[in-house]
């Protein structure tokens, strides 16, 4: 009699699982290195974006070769200018689009992603355009919006932490912390507000972080930051997740406004339609070969100018997901990190992270201090397994950090998934 094949362990208890996200993770911090030092004033926006592109491919051919599992992208590179809140990924096809290029001084953000058998690892950064006369320290305005999403970011890390993990001590003290509830969502927006608020800054509405599973970037549960209308977000955050952590930051109002800008950003959804054009089942049939359910870019299809008609059907019916393009209701610049995480036993493994802001080179008159808060930014993400980094440098603790803005970056991570 032949025997039930036995189904394959997709969570992290699975050793497999937890490497394939960091290889995804890795290439995706390694291409967003290579793509940031592109992203100088007068760099051409869709040049960026295929370079991108072309490095994640590439990386991604050199990883589990001749094994039988799916790899790729998890999300395309996309390039957003200063008032962008959504990724931005122009096409050649469009004239205009294509001769977009980034301005100096403006806060441009890059979002890229690759994926290994299904296990998508998303990073978001937030770089300056740098010009012929760019200084090294970063000031005024410019400097208020960065550190704003850096602590906000780093609060946010915080606050997903079930409540009492890393907790040391007796029976009774851990099972006292681990009773206390975890923030709701309300609490973790106005914490957030007050970080936003003290470096006189706002936080993008309806700024999303997602539960992150094999080959989905949006699941059940959801943190809806500073919600608008109609959302809210669902479910408080577990061990053994997976997240997708996202902050957005505005030096306006960070309400929103749908740009005139084309919907060249995609993703298929579990929906079935009978689609009656031959350029809409062409590209659906392309989609499905070259990215799954994961998002992608019009312009990473054969034939963009297909692509553009085909995909009009294809949303209509509700085939493909659009991602339009949006961003702050003012055209004041935006910030925006997004950082992948595992939530494991130990604490926070941050498995894609965009890199430390250095805060000796970003300067402001302004800082928290607001104690809730200070004692929070304190906390560590994970806790001490006792194997040390090499070459580790020694950290500020946040909390002074955000005082006097030195570096507070918490390098602890979880060694025993």
């Amino acid at each position: 009699m032949a025997t039930e094949a036995q189904e394959t362990d997709y969570t992290l208890n699975n050793p497999d699982t937890i490497t394939k996200y960091k290889t995804a993770a890795q290439i995706s911090e390694k291409v967003l290195a290579e793509v940031s030092k592109l992203c100088v004033a007068g760099g051409n926006i869709v040049e960026i974006c295929e370079k991108g592109d072309k490095l994640i491919e590439e990386e991604i051919s050199k990883v589990y070769r001749g094994k039988k599992i799916t790899k790729g992208f998890s999300h395309p590179t996309t390039v957003s200018p200063a008032a962008f809140v959504t990724p931005y990924t122009p096409l050649k096809s469009d004239e205009k689009e294509s001769a977009v290029e980034l301005q100096a001084g403006e806060p441009v953000k890059i979002q890229l992603g690759a994926q290994i058998d299904g296990f998508g690892s998303i990073v978001c950064d937030t770089v300056v355009a740098k010009g012929d006369d760019a200084q090294d320290v970063i000031e005024g305005r410019t400097a208020d919006l960065l550190l704003a999403t850096h602590y906000a970011n780093e609060l946010l890390l915080r606050l997903i932490l079930p409540p009492g993990l890393l907790t040391q001590g007796t029976d009774e003290e851990k099972a006292k912390a681990a009773a206390v509830k975890a923030p709701t969502q309300s609490k973790i927006t106005s914490l957030l507000e007050k970080v936003a608020q003290t470096y006189e800054c706002n936080l993008v509405e309806s700024t999303t972080s997602w539960l992150f599973g094999r080959n989905e970037i949006e699941g059940a549960k959801k943190i809806v930051i500073a919600p608008g209308e109609g959302t809210k977000g669902e479910g408080v955050p577990e061990v053994g997740e997976v997240w997708g952590v996202e902050v957005g930051v505005s030096l306006g109002s960070g309400k929103l406004k749908q740009f005139e800008q084309r919907t060249t950003l995609h993703r298929r959804t579990a929906n079935t339609y009978a689609l009656k054009r031959p350029t809409s089942r062409k590209i659906l049939s392309e989609v499905q070969k070259k990215f799954g359910t994961f998002p992608f870019s019009l312009r990473q299809l054969e034939d963009e100018r297909d692509a553009k008609s085909g995909v009009i059907e294809c949303v209509r019916g509700n085939v493909f997901r659009p991602y339009d393009a949006s961003g702050d209701k003012d055209n004041s610049p935006v910030a925006r990190l997004l950082t992948t995480i595992a939530i494991t036993k130990n604490g926070i493994t941050k498995l894609g992270a965009p890199p430390a802001l250095d805060l000796d080179k970003v300067k402001s008159d302004k800082k928290i201090e607001d104690e809730e808060i200070l004692k929070i930014l304190e906390q560590s993400l994970a806790r001490n397994t006792g194997k040390s980094k090499k070459n580790k440098k020694k950290k500020k603790p946040a909390k002074k950090a955000a005082k006097e803005g030195g570096d507070d970056e918490d390098e602890e991570e979880s060694d025993d998934e």
